[in-house]
């Protein structure tokens, strides 16, 4: 019996499943690394597509949610480190101003404003087990998600499944970089001057051929006239 335990078990003991989501989460950070930053160069791998990884649909589904858990504590690291900078300093460290404001009340205001911060960063690692990945998490992607109250990724499934086993595959990427721009079609805008304009050159064009009423008969008309009375008589 499951015990009220959800989630998929993915052919794998719980020490596994939690390696293999770790794995794929940190993966998924890991792609918005700058390969010419120093701090990632002992990493091999470069990824083919920023802010994408390609797994199983049941791995997707898995790992989604601690990925978007992962972001939204980032968040509110990040809130708290910028409230933090009005009681920091910018002095080098052993300098004699630095000295000062370590023994200031500034410095106790800012290391409570700040442990939010450092929480936030301990607790994505506890669940990542990354550093680099806590690190591209909180200086490259989280930054990007202040103003969304959540739905950070999407999956998208694929047509071709996994060789070997037919499993179904699936894209697993941030959202804001290719979605779909969705144009709406607009309706045509009718002139109602131009028919007017039309219609009253038609309208003079009948009012000219149209006889008048007060016009004088014609001669032929006249001469039969006079030979129908002629011929009453």
């Amino acid at each position: 019996m499951r015990h009220r335990r959800k989630g998929r078990k993915l052919g794998r003991n719980p020490k596994h499943q939690r390696a293999l989501l770790r794995s794929l989460a940190s993966n998924l950070f890991l792609t918005e690394r700058d390969v010419d930053d120093i701090r990632y160069i002992k990493l091999e791998s470069e990824p083919l597509v920023k802010g994408r990884i390609i797994t199983t649909i049941s791995k997707a589904k898995e790992v989604r949610p601690l990925v978007e858990k992962c972001i939204t504590i980032a968040r509110r690291g990040l809130v708290a480190a910028k409230a933090a900078e009005e009681h920091g300093t910018g002095a080098d460290q052993g300098s004699d101003q630095y000295k000062s404001w370590r023994s200031s009340d500034k410095w106790t205001q800012w290391n409570q404003a700040m442990a939010p911060a450092v929480a936030a960063r301990r607790r994505c690692l506890q669940l990542l087990g990354d550093k680099n990945a806590v690190t591209v998490l909180f200086e490259e992607v989280a930054g990007r998600f202040m103003d969304r109250p959540g739905g950070y990724t999407r999956i998208v499934r694929l047509a071709t499944p996994r060789l070997g086993d037919n499993a179904t595959r699936a894209i697993l990427e941030f959202v804001g970089v290719r979605d779909r721009v969705v144009q709406k079609s607009e309706k045509p805008a009718f002139d109602d001057e131009a028919p007017a304009e039309e219609a009253a050159p038609a309208e003079e064009e009948a009012t000219s051929e149209a006889p008048a009423e007060d016009e004088a008969p014609t001669e032929e008309v006249a001469s039969e006239e006079a030979a129908a009375e002629e011929e009453s008589k």
